[in-house]
C-alpha cells in the first residue's frame, strides 16, 4: 500500500505551470514538524517536496502562499532524469490525491477542502459543535474504549 499523510507549510508561494499538453501542475514544497530533541529542546522539520494536477494545482497557487498548513494526503514516487551535466538524478516526491487547506500563516483556519477526483471545494465549519443539540453530557470511562 502506498499513502501518506503529511501535515506541514508551505516553505514558499507556489507557482502555476502548464505543460505541452495544456496541464496545470504546481510542485511545492511543506516543513513538516519532526521529533523535538529532549536534551536541547530543539525541533528538526522535514522537507518534503509535493506534485499536484489540474484544478487541485490552480486552487493551491490561488489561495495558498509561503507559511499556509496544509494536510496533504497522496502517493509516493520516485523518478530519475538526466541533467544537463549528463549526470543522473533521482527524485521521490509526493503526488498529491487530496490537499486540505488548513489555515494561513497567520493561524487562522479555512478547513476547506480540495479534492482532485471531484474538483469541488467542500467548506468545514470547524467553528460549529456538530453535538450540540443532544443536550446531554457523554460520560465514557476507559472500559468503554475498544483499545
Amino acid at each position: 500500500m502506498n499513502n501518506v499523510c503529511l501535515v506541514g507549510r508551505l516553505t514558499r508561494d507556489p507557482e502555476l505551470r502548464t505543460t505541452s499538453s495544456g496541464l496545470a501542475t504546481t510542485t511545492f514544497t511543506i516543513a513538516v514538524d519532526g521529533r523535538r530533541n529532549p536534551e536541547t529542546g530543539e525541533s528538526s522539520a522535514d522537507f518534503i517536496q509535493i506534485v499536484a494536477w489540474r484544478n487541485q494545482a490552480e486552487n493551491i497557487c490561488k489561495y495558498c502562499q509561503k507559511g499556509t498548513q496544509v494536510a496533504v494526503q497522496g502517493r509516493i514516487t520516485s523518478r530519475s532524469y538526466d541533467a544537463q551535466d549528463g549526470t543522473k538524478r533521482y527524485v521521490t516526491e509526493v503526488v498529491a490525491n487530496n490537499v486540505t487547506f488548513l489555515g494561513s500563516k497567520g493561524g487562522t483556519s479555512s478547513g476547506t477542502d480540495y479534492n482532485m477526483e471531484d474538483n469541488q471545494a467542500e467548506p468545514a465549519n470547524l467553528e460549529e459543535d456538530p453535538f450540540k443539540d443532544i443536550g446531554q453530557e457523554v460520560v465514557l470511562s476507559d472500559d468503554d474504549l475498544p483499545f
